[in-house]
């Protein structure tokens, strides 16, 4: 009987530290490389649908420290055109998912559905496909302005459904979280995100 007894702590506790080995792997993995989201609303369509799964990297433009405002160096920096996931400035207890527009020191101006980058219309495709609507504080019509150091500009591909920069502004560098560089549900929708 005492020998049954030590088999089954013994098992008991190979099962634990299993467990807590996992667990500390996965909140390591979550906080260092990659994070799962499901998209919530219609902003990004149609890049992507309400209910898509993605996985965004943090190892692109570099990880952040728990707790602390330290970031670890990444592969690069965000550019224009990039999907972007974010904690926004209005609203400190969310992610949002957007594309980035401007990056600090651009002029943006959003002029009859096109947006003009530095006196020029913005030709990347990924861009130029959509329609930008003129609403908002940061989005009147004729109004243009600079991105401000460390900030960036931020639109949903679906302008008419979007909470964008639009409307709260500038998003700070150390609120981007991570990229969105792929869609792995649902199955038919599988892919890289443009």
């Amino acid at each position: 009987m005492d020998e049954r007894k030590q088999k089954v702590k013994q098992l008991i506790k190979e099962w634990g530290e299993s467990i807590v080995v996992a667990v500390a792997l996965a909140v390591f993995v979550r906080t260092f490389f990659f994070q799962i989201y499901k998209i919530p609303t219609t902003s990004m369509v149609p890049t992507l649908m309400p209910g898509d799964k993605i996985f965004v990297s943090k190892l692109v433009y570099g990880p952040k420290v728990p707790f602390t405002s330290l970031r670890i160096h990444g592969f690069g920096h965000p550019r224009r055109g990039d999907v972007v996931v974010f904690v926004p400035p209005h609203d400190r207890k969310k992610f949002y998912i957007k594309r980035l527009i401007a990056i600090a020191g651009d002029r943006l101006l959003i002029k009859d559905g096109n947006l003009y980058l530095n006196g020029k219309i913005v030709a990347d495709p990924r861009i130029a496909r959509n329609y930008y609507y003129n609403q908002g504080d940061f989005g009147k019509d004729d109004q243009e302005f600079t991105i401000p150091p460390g900030k960036y500009f931020l639109l949903g591909d679906n302008s008419i459904a979007s909470a964008d920069s639009r409307f709260w502004g500038f998003v700070d560098e150390p609120d981007i979280v991570g990229k969105a560089i792929f869609l792995w549900w649902p199955a038919k929708r599988i892919g890289m995100i443009e």
